[in-house]
Protein backbone atom coordinates (compact mmCIF):
# COMPACT_ATOMS: atom_id res chain seq x y z
CA UNK A 1 0.00 0.00 0.00
CA UNK A 2 1.19 3.51 -0.82
CA UNK A 3 1.15 6.27 1.80
CA UNK A 4 -1.27 8.40 -0.21
CA UNK A 5 -3.81 5.54 -0.05
CA UNK A 6 -3.93 5.46 3.76
CA UNK A 7 -6.85 7.89 4.14
CA UNK A 8 -9.08 5.98 1.71
CA UNK A 9 -8.10 2.74 3.41
CA UNK A 10 -8.99 3.90 6.93
CA UNK A 11 -12.29 5.38 5.73
CA UNK A 12 -13.37 1.86 4.81
CA UNK A 13 -13.54 0.93 8.52
CA UNK A 14 -17.04 1.33 10.04
CA UNK A 15 -15.63 1.77 13.57
CA UNK A 16 -13.40 4.46 15.07
CA UNK A 17 -10.05 3.86 13.36
CA UNK A 18 -6.73 5.50 12.53
CA UNK A 19 -3.43 4.64 10.88
CA UNK A 20 -0.39 4.89 13.15
CA UNK A 21 3.25 4.92 12.11
CA UNK A 22 6.40 4.21 14.11
CA UNK A 23 9.84 5.35 13.06
CA UNK A 24 12.29 2.47 12.75
CA UNK A 25 15.24 2.94 15.10
CA UNK A 26 18.52 1.16 14.51
CA UNK A 27 18.83 0.39 18.23
CA UNK A 28 15.46 -1.37 18.30
CA UNK A 29 13.86 1.26 20.50
CA UNK A 30 10.44 2.75 19.94
CA UNK A 31 10.67 5.68 17.56
CA UNK A 32 8.27 8.60 17.20
CA UNK A 33 4.66 7.48 16.84
CA UNK A 34 2.46 9.52 14.50
CA UNK A 35 -1.21 9.48 13.59
CA UNK A 36 -1.00 9.40 9.79
CA UNK A 37 -4.72 9.27 9.04
CA UNK A 38 -8.07 8.85 10.73
CA UNK A 39 -11.61 8.14 9.55
CA UNK A 40 -14.34 10.68 10.19
CA UNK A 41 -15.65 8.87 13.28
CA UNK A 42 -12.17 8.94 14.79
CA UNK A 43 -11.55 12.60 13.96
CA UNK A 44 -14.94 13.69 15.33
CA UNK A 45 -14.29 11.83 18.57
CA UNK A 46 -10.99 13.66 18.95
CA UNK A 47 -12.45 17.07 18.19
CA UNK A 48 -15.66 16.65 20.21
CA UNK A 49 -16.45 19.01 23.05
CA UNK A 50 -17.23 18.14 26.65
CA UNK A 51 -20.38 19.10 28.59
CA UNK A 52 -19.01 22.60 29.23
CA UNK A 53 -18.35 23.22 25.55
CA UNK A 54 -14.58 22.90 25.87
CA UNK A 55 -12.56 20.92 23.35
CA UNK A 56 -11.49 17.56 24.69
CA UNK A 57 -8.16 17.94 22.85
CA UNK A 58 -6.12 21.12 22.72
CA UNK A 59 -5.43 20.75 18.99
CA UNK A 60 -7.52 19.96 15.94
CA UNK A 61 -6.50 16.84 14.06
CA UNK A 62 -3.54 17.24 11.67
CA UNK A 63 -2.49 14.09 9.76
CA UNK A 64 1.11 13.03 10.43
CA UNK A 65 1.26 14.64 13.88
CA UNK A 66 2.99 13.09 16.87
CA UNK A 67 0.36 11.23 18.89
CA UNK A 68 1.47 13.17 22.00
CA UNK A 69 -0.14 16.25 20.47
CA UNK A 70 -3.51 14.70 21.31
CA UNK A 71 -2.84 12.58 24.40
CA UNK A 72 -0.31 12.26 27.18
CA UNK A 73 2.67 10.02 26.56
CA UNK A 74 1.59 6.47 27.43
CA UNK A 75 4.21 3.72 27.65
CA UNK A 76 1.74 0.85 27.35
CA UNK A 77 0.14 2.38 24.26
CA UNK A 78 3.56 2.81 22.66
CA UNK A 79 4.38 -0.85 23.29
CA UNK A 80 1.14 -1.98 21.66
CA UNK A 81 1.83 0.15 18.57
CA UNK A 82 5.44 -1.05 18.36
CA UNK A 83 4.35 -4.70 18.63
CA UNK A 84 1.95 -4.27 15.73
CA UNK A 85 3.69 -1.79 13.42
CA UNK A 86 7.31 -2.94 13.79
CA UNK A 87 7.03 -6.58 14.93
CA UNK A 88 3.98 -7.24 12.71
CA UNK A 89 1.89 -8.81 15.44
CA UNK A 90 -1.86 -8.38 15.92
CA UNK A 91 -2.60 -6.86 19.34
CA UNK A 92 -5.84 -6.80 21.30
CA UNK A 93 -6.19 -5.01 24.62
CA UNK A 94 -9.20 -4.28 26.80
CA UNK A 95 -8.35 -1.49 29.20
CA UNK A 96 -10.12 0.27 32.04
CA UNK A 97 -8.22 3.57 32.38
CA UNK A 98 -8.53 5.06 35.86
CA UNK A 99 -8.74 8.63 34.58
CA UNK A 100 -11.80 7.99 32.38
CA UNK A 101 -15.29 6.74 33.22
CA UNK A 102 -15.37 4.31 30.31
CA UNK A 103 -13.59 1.22 29.00
CA UNK A 104 -11.69 0.88 25.71
CA UNK A 105 -11.71 -2.23 23.54
CA UNK A 106 -8.83 -1.78 21.10
CA UNK A 107 -7.29 -3.71 18.22
CA UNK A 108 -4.06 -3.08 16.33
CA UNK A 109 -3.23 -4.85 13.05
CA UNK A 110 -0.04 -4.43 11.00
CA UNK A 111 -0.38 -2.71 7.62
CA UNK A 112 2.09 -3.19 4.77
CA UNK A 113 3.05 0.28 3.52
CA UNK A 114 5.82 1.20 1.07
CA UNK A 115 8.08 3.05 3.51
CA UNK A 116 11.61 2.05 4.53
CA UNK A 117 11.73 4.44 7.48
CA UNK A 118 8.47 3.60 9.28
CA UNK A 119 6.24 0.71 10.27
CA UNK A 120 2.45 1.04 10.13
CA UNK A 121 -0.63 -0.39 11.80
CA UNK A 122 -4.34 0.27 11.86
CA UNK A 123 -5.67 1.21 15.31
CA UNK A 124 -9.37 0.45 15.87
CA UNK A 125 -11.12 1.14 19.12
CA UNK A 126 -14.53 0.94 20.70
CA UNK A 127 -15.43 3.07 23.70
CA UNK A 128 -17.84 1.44 26.13
CA UNK A 129 -19.52 3.39 28.97
CA UNK A 130 -19.63 0.24 31.11
CA UNK A 131 -17.34 -2.71 31.35
CA UNK A 132 -18.17 -5.54 28.97
CA UNK A 133 -17.70 -8.66 31.06
CA UNK A 134 -17.87 -10.93 28.02
CA UNK A 135 -14.93 -9.08 26.46
CA UNK A 136 -12.87 -8.68 29.61
CA UNK A 137 -13.19 -12.36 30.52
CA UNK A 138 -12.45 -13.72 27.03
CA UNK A 139 -9.06 -15.07 28.01
CA UNK A 140 -6.66 -17.79 27.02
CA UNK A 141 -6.89 -21.03 28.98
CA UNK A 142 -3.51 -20.27 30.60
CA UNK A 143 -4.62 -16.88 31.90
CA UNK A 144 -7.98 -18.27 33.02
CA UNK A 145 -6.30 -21.02 35.00
CA UNK A 146 -3.89 -18.61 36.68
CA UNK A 147 -6.64 -16.18 37.66
CA UNK A 148 -8.94 -18.96 38.88
CA UNK A 149 -6.13 -20.48 40.94
CA UNK A 150 -5.47 -17.16 42.68
CA UNK A 151 -9.19 -16.60 43.36
CA UNK A 152 -9.69 -20.04 44.89
CA UNK A 153 -6.67 -19.60 47.16
CA UNK A 154 -7.74 -16.14 48.33
CA UNK A 155 -11.37 -17.02 48.91
CA UNK A 156 -10.63 -20.24 50.76
CA UNK A 157 -7.96 -18.78 52.99
CA UNK A 158 -7.95 -19.09 56.77
CA UNK A 159 -4.49 -17.54 57.08
CA UNK A 160 -4.58 -14.43 54.90
CA UNK A 161 -0.87 -13.56 55.13
CA UNK A 162 0.28 -17.10 54.35
CA UNK A 163 -2.11 -17.41 51.42
CA UNK A 164 -1.11 -14.04 50.03
CA UNK A 165 2.53 -15.14 50.13
CA UNK A 166 1.58 -18.22 48.08
CA UNK A 167 -0.40 -16.17 45.54
CA UNK A 168 2.39 -13.61 45.13
CA UNK A 169 4.92 -16.40 44.61
CA UNK A 170 2.59 -17.82 41.93
CA UNK A 171 2.46 -14.39 40.27
CA UNK A 172 6.26 -14.13 40.40
CA UNK A 173 6.57 -17.50 38.67
CA UNK A 174 3.98 -16.54 36.01
CA UNK A 175 5.97 -13.39 35.25
CA UNK A 176 9.31 -15.24 35.50
CA UNK A 177 10.32 -12.28 37.66
CA UNK A 178 13.09 -11.79 40.20
CA UNK A 179 10.68 -10.37 42.75
CA UNK A 180 6.97 -9.76 43.19
CA UNK A 181 5.68 -7.59 46.02
CA UNK A 182 2.51 -6.10 47.48
CA UNK A 183 2.75 -2.77 49.28
CA UNK A 184 -0.08 -1.57 51.53
CA UNK A 185 -0.59 2.20 51.52
CA UNK A 186 -2.62 4.66 53.54
CA UNK A 187 -2.15 8.12 52.07
CA UNK A 188 -4.34 9.76 54.73
CA UNK A 189 -2.33 8.33 57.63
CA UNK A 190 0.92 8.59 55.61
CA UNK A 191 1.87 4.97 56.24
CA UNK A 192 2.95 2.04 54.08
CA UNK A 193 4.23 -1.47 54.67
CA UNK A 194 5.05 -4.61 52.71
CA UNK A 195 2.25 -7.18 52.92
CA UNK A 196 3.99 -9.86 50.88
CA UNK A 197 7.22 -10.25 48.92
CA UNK A 198 8.30 -13.24 46.83
CA UNK A 199 11.93 -13.39 45.73
CA UNK A 200 13.76 -15.73 43.40
CA UNK A 201 15.78 -18.36 45.23
CA UNK A 202 19.39 -17.37 45.74
CA UNK A 203 18.81 -13.62 45.88
CA UNK A 204 20.62 -11.81 48.73
CA UNK A 205 18.52 -11.14 51.87
CA UNK A 206 16.69 -7.83 52.11
CA UNK A 207 15.46 -5.97 55.19
CA UNK A 208 11.98 -5.13 53.86
CA UNK A 209 10.91 -3.18 56.95
CA UNK A 210 13.95 -0.92 56.60
CA UNK A 211 13.46 -0.26 52.90
CA UNK A 212 9.67 0.05 52.85
CA UNK A 213 9.07 2.05 56.02
CA UNK A 214 6.64 4.96 56.33
CA UNK A 215 9.11 7.29 54.60
CA UNK A 216 8.56 5.26 51.43
CA UNK A 217 4.97 6.59 51.27
CA UNK A 218 6.31 9.63 49.39
CA UNK A 219 7.71 7.44 46.61
CA UNK A 220 4.52 5.34 46.52
CA UNK A 221 2.48 8.53 46.22
CA UNK A 222 4.61 9.64 43.28
CA UNK A 223 3.58 6.50 41.40
CA UNK A 224 0.06 7.90 41.04
CA UNK A 225 1.36 10.80 38.97
CA UNK A 226 3.73 8.53 37.05
CA UNK A 227 0.87 6.18 36.17
CA UNK A 228 -1.12 9.21 34.93
CA UNK A 229 -4.42 7.41 35.42
CA UNK A 230 -3.35 4.17 33.74
CA UNK A 231 -4.15 0.88 35.45
CA UNK A 232 -0.73 -0.54 34.61
CA UNK A 233 2.82 0.73 34.11
CA UNK A 234 5.30 -1.40 32.17
CA UNK A 235 9.01 -0.61 32.10
CA UNK A 236 10.44 -2.98 29.55
CA UNK A 237 13.86 -1.63 28.55
CA UNK A 238 16.39 1.18 28.94
CA UNK A 239 14.30 3.57 26.83
CA UNK A 240 11.32 3.12 29.18
CA UNK A 241 13.61 3.54 32.17
CA UNK A 242 14.90 6.81 30.75
CA UNK A 243 11.32 8.12 30.56
CA UNK A 244 10.86 7.21 34.23
CA UNK A 245 14.12 8.99 35.06
CA UNK A 246 12.71 12.14 33.52
CA UNK A 247 9.25 11.78 35.10
CA UNK A 248 10.27 10.50 38.51
CA UNK A 249 14.02 10.83 39.23
CA UNK A 250 13.78 9.86 42.91
CA UNK A 251 12.01 6.58 42.18
CA UNK A 252 14.35 5.94 39.25
CA UNK A 253 17.32 6.25 41.61
CA UNK A 254 15.88 3.68 44.04
CA UNK A 255 15.30 1.24 41.16
CA UNK A 256 18.84 1.66 39.90
CA UNK A 257 20.18 0.99 43.39
CA UNK A 258 18.04 -2.17 43.59
CA UNK A 259 19.23 -3.46 40.20
CA UNK A 260 15.81 -3.16 38.53
CA UNK A 261 15.99 -3.49 34.74
CA UNK A 262 12.30 -4.09 33.99
CA UNK A 263 9.15 -3.65 36.03
CA UNK A 264 5.38 -4.02 35.80
CA UNK A 265 3.45 -1.98 38.38
CA UNK A 266 -0.29 -1.98 39.04
CA UNK A 267 -2.27 0.02 41.60
CA UNK A 268 -4.63 -1.82 43.95
CA UNK A 269 -7.85 0.17 44.13
CA UNK A 270 -11.11 -0.53 45.92
CA UNK A 271 -14.14 1.78 45.84
CA UNK A 272 -12.03 4.34 43.96
CA UNK A 273 -9.40 4.45 46.71
CA UNK A 274 -5.80 3.28 46.57
CA UNK A 275 -5.20 0.45 49.03
CA UNK A 276 -1.76 -0.48 47.74
CA UNK A 277 0.36 -1.51 44.77
CA UNK A 278 1.65 -4.75 43.28
CA UNK A 279 4.77 -5.01 41.15
CA UNK A 280 7.12 -7.52 39.58
CA UNK A 281 10.74 -6.73 38.74
CA UNK A 282 13.07 -8.13 36.08
CA UNK A 283 10.29 -10.15 34.45
CA UNK A 284 10.08 -12.02 31.13
CA UNK A 285 9.62 -9.09 28.74
CA UNK A 286 8.92 -11.42 25.78
CA UNK A 287 5.50 -12.20 27.32
CA UNK A 288 4.61 -8.66 28.32
CA UNK A 289 1.05 -8.56 26.93
CA UNK A 290 0.04 -11.89 28.48
CA UNK A 291 1.58 -10.87 31.81
CA UNK A 292 -0.29 -7.56 31.70
CA UNK A 293 -3.64 -9.26 31.05
CA UNK A 294 -3.06 -11.80 33.82
CA UNK A 295 -1.98 -9.24 36.41
CA UNK A 296 -4.84 -6.85 35.62
CA UNK A 297 -7.38 -9.53 36.50
CA UNK A 298 -5.49 -11.08 39.41
CA UNK A 299 -4.99 -7.68 41.01
CA UNK A 300 -8.73 -6.99 40.82
CA UNK A 301 -9.29 -9.86 43.26
CA UNK A 302 -6.18 -9.10 45.30
CA UNK A 303 -7.35 -5.49 45.77
CA UNK A 304 -10.70 -6.69 47.09
CA UNK A 305 -9.07 -9.07 49.55
CA UNK A 306 -6.52 -6.46 50.65
CA UNK A 307 -9.31 -3.94 51.30
CA UNK A 308 -11.13 -6.50 53.45
CA UNK A 309 -7.91 -7.36 55.28
CA UNK A 310 -7.18 -3.70 56.01
CA UNK A 311 -10.73 -3.23 57.30
CA UNK A 312 -10.41 -6.22 59.64
CA UNK A 313 -7.03 -4.98 60.86
CA UNK A 314 -8.50 -1.52 61.47
CA UNK A 315 -11.46 -2.94 63.41
CA UNK A 316 -9.11 -5.13 65.43
CA UNK A 317 -6.95 -2.11 66.18
CA UNK A 318 -9.95 -0.04 67.25
CA UNK A 319 -11.21 -2.85 69.47
CA UNK A 320 -7.83 -2.89 71.26
CA UNK A 321 -7.15 0.85 71.42
CA UNK A 322 -8.27 3.34 74.04
CA UNK A 323 -9.71 6.01 71.76
CA UNK A 324 -9.06 8.87 74.17
CA UNK A 325 -5.40 8.27 74.99
CA UNK A 326 -4.18 6.11 72.10
CA UNK A 327 -2.71 3.41 74.35
CA UNK A 328 -4.02 -0.16 74.50
CA UNK A 329 -7.37 -0.65 76.25
CA UNK A 330 -8.52 -3.13 78.90
CA UNK A 331 -9.72 -5.62 76.27
CA UNK A 332 -6.22 -5.70 74.75
CA UNK A 333 -4.71 -6.12 78.24
CA UNK A 334 -6.97 -9.08 79.06
CA UNK A 335 -6.12 -10.78 75.76
CA UNK A 336 -2.43 -10.19 76.37
CA UNK A 337 -2.62 -11.67 79.86
CA UNK A 338 -4.21 -14.81 78.38
CA UNK A 339 -1.27 -15.09 75.97
CA UNK A 340 1.16 -14.92 78.90
CA UNK A 341 -0.80 -17.47 80.92
CA UNK A 342 -0.99 -19.93 78.02
CA UNK A 343 2.74 -19.40 77.38
CA UNK A 344 2.21 -18.10 73.84
CA UNK A 345 4.81 -15.47 74.75
CA UNK A 346 8.39 -16.49 75.48
CA UNK A 347 10.17 -14.35 78.07
CA UNK A 348 12.88 -14.55 80.72
CA UNK A 349 11.85 -11.68 82.99
CA UNK A 350 8.58 -9.81 83.37
CA UNK A 351 7.83 -6.50 85.07
CA UNK A 352 4.57 -4.70 85.78
CA UNK A 353 4.05 -1.03 86.65
CA UNK A 354 0.66 0.16 87.93
CA UNK A 355 0.30 3.93 87.52
CA UNK A 356 -2.85 5.47 88.95
CA UNK A 357 -3.49 9.09 87.96
CA UNK A 358 -3.94 11.34 90.99
CA UNK A 359 -6.49 14.15 91.03
CA UNK A 360 -8.69 13.16 88.10
CA UNK A 361 -11.98 13.34 90.03
CA UNK A 362 -11.44 16.89 91.37
CA UNK A 363 -10.47 18.05 87.87
CA UNK A 364 -13.66 16.53 86.40
CA UNK A 365 -15.82 18.00 89.19
CA UNK A 366 -14.32 21.49 89.22
CA UNK A 367 -13.14 22.10 85.66
CA UNK A 368 -15.28 19.71 83.58
CA UNK A 369 -14.67 16.49 81.70
CA UNK A 370 -12.80 18.18 78.87
CA UNK A 371 -10.13 19.17 81.37
CA UNK A 372 -10.17 15.63 82.77
CA UNK A 373 -9.74 14.17 79.28
CA UNK A 374 -6.79 16.47 78.66
CA UNK A 375 -5.20 15.26 81.91
CA UNK A 376 -5.63 11.62 80.85
CA UNK A 377 -4.06 12.34 77.46
CA UNK A 378 -1.09 14.05 79.10
CA UNK A 379 -0.67 11.15 81.50
CA UNK A 380 -0.68 8.62 78.65
CA UNK A 381 1.83 10.67 76.70
CA UNK A 382 4.20 10.83 79.69
CA UNK A 383 3.99 7.06 80.12
CA UNK A 384 4.66 6.48 76.41
CA UNK A 385 7.72 8.74 76.55
CA UNK A 386 9.00 7.10 79.74
CA UNK A 387 8.37 3.43 78.84
CA UNK A 388 9.18 3.46 75.13
CA UNK A 389 10.15 -0.23 75.07
CA UNK A 390 7.13 -1.46 77.04
CA UNK A 391 3.44 -2.24 76.51
CA UNK A 392 1.07 0.39 77.94
CA UNK A 393 -2.60 -0.18 78.75
CA UNK A 394 -5.38 1.96 80.16
CA UNK A 395 -7.00 -0.53 82.48
CA UNK A 396 -9.92 1.78 83.15
CA UNK A 397 -10.76 5.21 84.50
CA UNK A 398 -7.57 6.76 85.84
CA UNK A 399 -5.54 3.54 86.00
CA UNK A 400 -2.72 2.62 83.62
CA UNK A 401 -0.68 -0.62 83.47
CA UNK A 402 2.78 -0.97 81.96
CA UNK A 403 4.11 -4.45 81.06
CA UNK A 404 7.82 -4.90 80.33
CA UNK A 405 9.27 -8.08 78.84
CA UNK A 406 12.97 -8.79 79.30
CA UNK A 407 13.79 -5.21 80.32
CA UNK A 408 16.50 -4.78 82.94
CA UNK A 409 15.20 -4.17 86.47
CA UNK A 410 17.57 -1.28 87.21
CA UNK A 411 16.48 0.51 84.03
CA UNK A 412 12.81 0.26 85.01
CA UNK A 413 13.51 1.25 88.62
CA UNK A 414 15.29 4.40 87.45
CA UNK A 415 12.36 5.35 85.24
CA UNK A 416 9.82 4.67 87.98
CA UNK A 417 11.82 6.80 90.40
CA UNK A 418 12.00 9.66 87.89
CA UNK A 419 8.24 9.45 87.44
CA UNK A 420 7.74 9.58 91.21
CA UNK A 421 9.97 12.63 91.60
CA UNK A 422 8.17 14.48 88.81
CA UNK A 423 4.81 13.59 90.39
CA UNK A 424 5.82 15.42 93.57
CA UNK A 425 6.24 18.74 91.75
CA UNK A 426 3.13 20.91 92.04
CA UNK A 427 1.41 21.41 88.70
CA UNK A 428 2.87 18.26 87.13
CA UNK A 429 0.84 15.19 86.23
CA UNK A 430 0.89 13.07 89.37
CA UNK A 431 0.91 9.28 89.59
CA UNK A 432 0.61 6.75 92.41
CA UNK A 433 2.97 3.97 91.30
CA UNK A 434 3.45 0.29 92.06
CA UNK A 435 6.35 -1.65 90.52
CA UNK A 436 7.01 -5.40 90.61
CA UNK A 437 9.78 -7.32 88.81
CA UNK A 438 10.07 -11.11 88.39
CA UNK A 439 13.44 -12.49 87.28
CA UNK A 440 12.20 -16.05 86.77
CA UNK A 441 9.54 -15.78 84.05
CA UNK A 442 6.84 -16.01 86.68
CA UNK A 443 3.05 -15.74 86.48
CA UNK A 444 1.99 -12.36 85.12
CA UNK A 445 -1.16 -12.47 87.24
CA UNK A 446 0.93 -12.54 90.41
CA UNK A 447 3.10 -9.69 89.10
CA UNK A 448 -0.03 -7.61 88.43
CA UNK A 449 -1.46 -8.30 91.92
CA UNK A 450 1.81 -7.33 93.58
CA UNK A 451 2.19 -4.14 91.52
CA UNK A 452 -1.44 -3.21 92.20
CA UNK A 453 -0.98 -3.64 95.94
CA UNK A 454 2.19 -1.52 95.93
CA UNK A 455 0.38 1.17 93.93
CA UNK A 456 -2.34 1.42 96.60
CA UNK A 457 0.32 1.76 99.29
CA UNK A 458 1.85 4.62 97.29
CA UNK A 459 -1.58 6.22 96.86
CA UNK A 460 -2.22 6.10 100.60
CA UNK A 461 1.13 7.76 101.21
CA UNK A 462 0.25 10.50 98.72
CA UNK A 463 -3.06 11.19 100.45
CA UNK A 464 -1.38 11.26 103.84
CA UNK A 465 1.24 13.69 102.56
CA UNK A 466 -1.34 16.00 100.95
CA UNK A 467 -3.43 16.12 104.17
CA UNK A 468 -0.40 16.73 106.28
Amino acid sequence: MKKEELQNFVESFPTMSSILSVEKNADGGIGTIRIEAGNQIYIKSMERKDEDGNSVFTETFVPGSNYERYMEKELNFEKFVYQSAILHKPVHAYIRPERFNFCINQFLMPVDVEDDEKGYCVFTLEIQPEEDLDTSTRLSSEISQNVLKACIKLRGSKDFKKTMDEVIEDVRIICKASTCSVLLTDFKERTCSILSCARRQGMPPLDLDRVFNNEYIYIAESWIETLKGSNCLIIQNEADMEIIRQRNPVWHKTMMEAGVESLVLLPLTHNNEFVGFIWATNFDTSRVLRIKETLELVTFFIASEVASYKLVQRLRFLSNEDLLTGVNNRNAMNNRVLQFVSREVNYRTISVVFADLNGLKPINDNEGHNAGDALLKNAAEILKQTFTDCEIYRAGGDEFVVVAIDVAKDSLEARVETLREKSKVKGNVSFAIGFYHDENAGDIRKAMREADALMYEDKKANYAHSRG
